[in-house]
């Protein structure tokens, strides 16, 4: 199986907020939209959206028993584990059970994530 296609649409259009999902604990300031996933793999791709003030120290740090991409798209995030502020172009391929997080971003950022877990992933 392969990921859900999809036709295009545009994700950040006004119009189109209604299909982001507010992540619990984060005052409504952390938004997600899954973009595509495999259901029979769990493998996913999905953009989260940290509205300025955000912060997911709720989560304390976090770690993944699978490969998870993430790449920023605009802004800016602190990452507390490594103590370092990602920006706008910062790439990383984590490996199985790296701890990140917990996230600030006291401008906002956006996120693209893709992810590989061995079974489908949380709806938020």
């Amino acid at each position: 199986m392969s990921k859900t296609p999809c036709a295009l649409w545009n994700v950040i259009a006004p119009v189109n907020s209604d299909r982001w999902s507010e992540l619990p604990d984060t005052d409504g300031k952390v938004l997600c939209v899954t973009l595509a996933e495999d259901s029979q793999t769990g493998h996913y791709t999905r953009l989260t959206r940290f509205l300025p003030g955000a912060d997911t120290s709720a989560y304390k740090t976090q770690s993944h028993s699978y490969v998870e991409e993430i790449y920023i798209i605009e802004g800016e995030i602190y990452d507390a584990v490594f103590d370092r502020t990602l920006v706008a172009g910062d790439y990383t391929c984590r490996p199985p059970h790296e701890d990140h997080g917990p996230f600030k971003s006291p401008k906002g950022c956006l996120v693209m994530e893709i992810s590989y877990p061995d079974e489908p992933p949380e709806k938020v």
